[in-house]
C-alpha cells in the first residue's frame, strides 16, 4: 500500500471539485480518452465475417493491448516523478480523474431531489443517466431501487476499486484498471457483435472487481444501522446477483437499508427476471435514496481515513 497517500489525495480532491464542466468542454475526459482508444480496436479488429473463435482471440489480443498501454504510461510518468512526499502528492492529483467521489454523489442526488418533491417526470429523466433500465417503465419504488443498486455499484466500480488498485501499485494501477473497466463496459457485452470479442474483457474486468466489491460491500456493512441486518443479507444474497461482485456491495445496501433490491426489470423492451436481493423487504422509497447516499458519504469517508492511516503506518 505504497500509494495509499496518494489515493487519499485523489479522493479529496475529486469530492472538493469533481471534474469540473469546463474543463470536459476543452480536453475531455481521460476515460472518454480510453473510450477512443478502444473503439479504434474495436473497428479494426472485431470484424463479423471471422469466426466466433477468431474473434475471441482477438478480444484477448485488444484488452491485453489496451492494458499493456495504459500501464506502461502510467508507469512511464511515475518513474518521472520527484520521491518522497511529492511523488505522493503529484500521484494523488494525477490520478484525481480517475476516481468518481462527486460525480456519483451528484448523479444520485440528481434522481433523489425530484424523487423527494414527487416529480417523477424529472426523477425517470435524472436516472436515465445512470442506469440503462427503461425509465418509462420506472414507478417511484422503480425509480428508487434502481437509483440505490447503481450507488451500490459504482462505489465499488468508480472509487473502491481504482483507489485499491492505485493503492497498490500508484498510476500504473489505477490506469490499468480504469482500462479494464471501460474495456468491460464498452465490449464486455453479451451482444452479437461482443459476445466473442468482449469475453475477454468481461473475464478479466470480474477478476479485478473481485476484492473491492467485497471491500465496498464491508464498508456498508460496518456503517449500517443495523450492521448485523447487512452482514447477513451481503452474505445469503450476493451470490444471487447475476454478476460475480456487484451483488456484494448491492446486498449489503439492501440489508444496510432494510429495502429489497434487484429484481425482474425491462432492458430495451425485454423482462430481466433478476432475482430479489432482501427479498420480503419492503419496496425502496425517496427517503431510501437519501439514506442511502448518507451511507455512501461515510463509506468514502472511512475509506480515506483508512488509506491515510495505511500512508502513515
Amino acid at each position: 500500500m505504497g500509494f495509499a497517500g496518494a489515493m487519499a489525495v485523489a479522493m479529496a480532491v475529486d469530492a472538493l471539485i469533481g471534474w469540473p464542466a469546463w474543463l470536459f468542454a476543452r480536453i475531455g475526459h481521460p476515460v472518454t480518452w480510453l473510450g477512443r482508444l478502444i473503439n479504434l480496436v474495436d473497428s479494426a479488429w472485431n470484424r463479423a465475417s471471422d469466426p466466433p473463435a477468431f474473434r475471441r482471440v482477438a478480444g484477448i489480443a485488444a484488452a491485453i493491448l489496451v492494458i499493456a498501454l495504459v500501464i506502461a504510461l502510467g508507469w512511464a510518468v511515475q518513474s518521472a516523478l520527484a520521491s518522497g512526499w511529492v511523488r505522493i502528492v503529484l500521484v494523488g492529483v494525477l490520478a484525481w480523474p480517475l476516481v468518481a467521489v462527486r460525480s456519483l454523489h451528484d448523479h444520485v442526488a440528481a434522481v433523489a431531489s425530484p424523487l423527494v418533491s414527487g416529480d417523477i417526470t424529472a426523477a425517470r429523466s435524472a436516472v436515465a443517466q445512470i442506469v440503462g433500465r427503461d425509465p418509462a417503465t420506472l414507478d417511484d419504488a422503480g425509480i428508487a431501487r434502481a437509483t440505490i443498486e447503481s450507488l451500490a455499484e459504482n462505489a465499488s466500480d468508480g472509487i473502491v476499486a481504482p483507489v485499491f488498485w492505485g493503492a497498490l501499485f500508484g498510476l500504473p494501477g489505477i490506469l490499468g484498471y480504469k482500462a479494464i473497466n471501460t474495456l468491460d463496459s464498452m465490449i464486455g457485452h453479451r451482444t452479437e457483435r461482443h459476445e466473442a470479442f468482449g469475453w475477454a474483457a468481461a473475464r478479466i474486468d470480474d477478476l479485478a472487481n473481485l476484492i473491492p466489491a467485497r471491500l465496498t460491500g464491508v464498508l456498508f456493512v460496518l456503517l449500517a444501522p443495523n450492521r448485523s441486518q447487512a452482514w447477513s443479507c451481503m452474505l445469503r444474497d450476493a451470490r444471487r446477483h447475476r454478476s460475480p461482485n456487484a451483488g456484494w456491495p448491492e446486498a449489503a445496501m439492501a440489508g444496510a437499508l432494510g429495502v429489497r433490491l434487484s429484481g425482474p426489470r425491462i432492458y430495451h423492451g425485454h423482462i430481466a427476471d433478476e432475482p430479489w436481493l432482501n427479498e420480503g423487504a419492503r419496496d425502496p422509497a425517496a427517503a431510501d435514496v437519501l439514506t442511502g447516499l448518507k451511507l455512501y458519504r461515510y463509506a468514502m469517508i472511512l475509506l480515506a481515513g483508512a488509506l491515510l492511516v495505511l500512508a502513515l503506518a
